[in-house]
């Protein structure tokens, strides 16, 4: 489950489109963020993806990635043109091709190092959604099989692209949009592939154009509902539809920190879901926000910040560029505890926190959000600096804040009285946490 965000330059405070996007994935899914440089490729060769390899292209551009470990494409991303995707699953009644083939995280990445516009990357993905199909497993422990919709943005335009099986329809964004794990597009688009009506006339789902619409044609009633992708598309829009004309970076990582009304603290039941999502017993609650991603959109030098880390109530954002170098965040993780890699240092303060939230995160939060509006007003002021300016400061707040968590993970160890919550809840962490063999260092 995952939620994904765009205000264009209409509706944010400097005319500077910003996205913003949670990837929720298995809790002990590790999360990486990867730079890679632009390449030139020899004619006729492959890359491989995921699970099948295609024809490579001749040079892919420079990309940074926010990225489940074992999965060749990314969550969420951008490349060197400025360029931002975030993808998300949708559950639709176009049977799931289970043989390994492109999965959404795959089309993402190809598109980033392939195209210079969201329109080039929106034409990147069809083409080979209609070439070769969409499939394979898209869970770590657990298999788990669905399809895609993608934000695709740039400084200048972007677009909601939301596919069924080989089937798509997209959508140019004016103003704010969101998008979770449902699709969002009716009985109007701007582009769709040929057969998106012929396709629901011809499995009884609707009789013609007149009464097609496209989220009820080939939504899965029952995966939909329990997503709860409503309720957090809705939250969403109605936050930063409320700050329309003058949404800021800050009022994005907010809604992606999101705990609903009246919520200090995240769900502790079997079903439910938010914005800012936490995992919990069972399986409609299994996903967890394992990285986040918020993007400045400036046409000259994009700006991103990103936490590499679980759950952003925890978390702090942090600034890249792409013409500056990305801070060590350690060895790229995998699904145990490693205190050399920044998931994993995190989590052990994450999952410190979830044992009594409210009280536990009041501990560091104050601090956090100064350490961070430090680090989103610097990097701002910074963007007409130099490379090696800009370098120096995404090292020193990728520094401060590894120093900042080290000593909150403390505090909060220290400051452990006891476990508030509930038995089916508790139940289901000592599990995720003797996976992850992390017992030890809690």
């Amino acid at each position: 489950m995952c939620d994904t965000i765009i205000a264009t330059g209409s509706a944010t405070r400097d005319g500077v489109p910003i996205f913003g996007k949670n990837s929720d994935r298995e809790p002990n899914e590790a999360h990486f963020l990867q730079m890679i440089p632009s390449s030139q490729h020899p004619p006729g060769s492959a890359i491989s993806c995921t699970y099948v390899s295609i024809p490579q292209v001749e040079r892919t551009n420079a990309v940074l990635l926010a990225k489940p470990f074992w999965i060749w494409g990314a969550e969420m991303g951008a490349n060197e043109h400025g360029v931002v995707i975030g993808n998300e699953a949708v559950f639709t009644k176009v049977p799931y091709e289970k043989q390994g083939g492109l999965i959404g995280m795959d089309f993402l990445r190809l598109a980033l190092e392939r195209a210079s516009t969201a329109a080039e990357a929106l034409a990147v993905i069809t083409t080979l959604l209609e070439t070769y199909g969409q499939g394979g497993n898209c869970g770590f422990h657990k298999k788990f099989y669905y399809h895609n919709s993608f934000i695709l943005a740039d400084p200048h335009d972007a677009w909601v692209l939301e596919t069924a099986g080989k089937q798509w329809a997209a959508i140019q964004v004016k103003g704010v949009r969101t998008i979770s794990n449902g699709i969002t597009i009716g009985n109007e688009w701007d582009m769709a592939s040929a057969d998106l009506v012929t396709y629901a006339v011809d499995q009884g789902w609707c009789k013609g154009r007149d009464d097609f619409h496209f989220g009820r044609c080939y939504s899965d009633f029952i995966y939909t509902r329990l997503s709860a992708c409503n309720d957090r598309q809705c939250r969403t829009t109605d936050l930063l539809q409320a700050q329309s004309g003058r949404i800021t970076v800050s009022d994005v990582i907010a809604a992606l920190r999101d705990h609903g009304d009246n919520r200090e603290y995240p769900l502790q039941g079997v079903t439910g879901a938010q914005v800012c999502m936490h995992a919990g017993f069972g399986p409609v609650r299994g996903s967890q926000t394992t990285g986040s991603m918020v993007s400045c959109l400036r046409p000259d030098n994009a700006l991103h910040f990103l936490t590499g880390t679980a759950a952003p109530c925890t978390s702090i954002f942090k600034p890249v560029w792409m013409d500056a170098s990305l801070p060590d965040t350690g060895p790229e993780p995998d699904g145990t505890y490693d205190a050399q890699t920044l998931f994993w240092r995190h989590e052990v303060l994450h999952r410190a926190t979830l044992r009594d939230y409210p009280a536990m995160s009041r501990l560091y939060q104050a601090e956090r959000d100064a350490l961070e509006a430090g680090f989103v007003s610097g990097a701002l002021m910074l963007q007409g600096g130099t490379r090696a300016e800009r370098d120096a400061f995404a090292a020193q707040c990728f520094s401060q804040a590894a120093a900042a968590e080290e000593e909150w993970t403390h505090r909060v160890i220290a400051n452990h009285t006891g476990n508030r919550n509930g038995w089916l809840y508790n139940y289901a962490w000592r599990a995720l946490n003797q996976q992850a063999r992390l017992e030890n260092a809690l």
